[in-house]
């Protein structure tokens, strides 16, 4: 379905002339190219074709974190410009990641950046399930119902930071309410499994 939407879209694109073609794209701006490019794109799978990270999802979360709020290019990779030109730094991966310098056109500099400018109502981090935008103040809600949560009582129905008496379901450290001991979880270095309460 995403397939057959985002081709109907970008065939309407062209046809309304919206679409530029650059560099070595130059041969779709005629109707055949272009044409071509859309018969192979409806054959093909719209598949994610996604692996096993080598380091783990630790270092995966953490090379992505860099981006969600983030500009096209950071400030301490541009170099140098002037009225014609903007020279940056960039790493080159097919030559052992060694960081050279290009020099754009400035023209061809924005519209490069400009590539990466969100489309509208896109969005670079989506929340899902009780944190997802439909409906989410009625399920978190609900959801504090389900958890038996209870508003913040006033500031003198507190216990005293003296008071050695706790209540059975207060937290001894944020003092809230509704705390319920359901096991005691065995610390990492000890790697034993947990072992529940004794009710006695």
């Amino acid at each position: 379905m995403f397939r057959g939407k985002f081709l109907h879209g970008l065939k309407e694109r062209y046809g309304a002339g919206e679409l530029e073609f650059h560099g070595a794209l130059t041969g779709l701006a005629t109707p055949t190219q272009f044409a071509g490019l859309l018969g192979l794109a409806t054959k093909s799978k719209w598949v994610v074709y996604a692996k096993k990270p080598f380091a783990g999802p630790k270092q995966v979360l953490t090379y992505l974190s860099r981006y969600t709020h983030r500009v096209a290019i950071s400030n301490r990779r541009l170099i140098s410009s002037d009225a014609q030109s903007v020279v940056f730094d960039f790493k080159d991966y097919a030559d052992g990641s060694r960081h050279k310098t290009i020099t754009l056109d400035r023209s061809e500099f924005v519209r490069r950046f400009c590539l990466h400018i969100l489309p509208k109502r896109f969005v670079k981090i989506r929340h899902y399930g009780l944190l997802g935008n439909r409906n989410r103040e009625e399920r978190l809600k609900q959801a504090r119902q389900f958890l038996v949560t209870v508003e913040k009582t006033d500031a003198k129905e507190k216990p005293k930071k003296n008071d050695s008496k706790i209540e059975p379901l207060r937290c001894p450290f944020c003092q809230k309410p509704t705390l319920i001991f359901v096991r005691e979880m065995a610390s990492e270095r000890t790697h034993q499994p947990a072992k529940p309460l004794d009710s006695s």
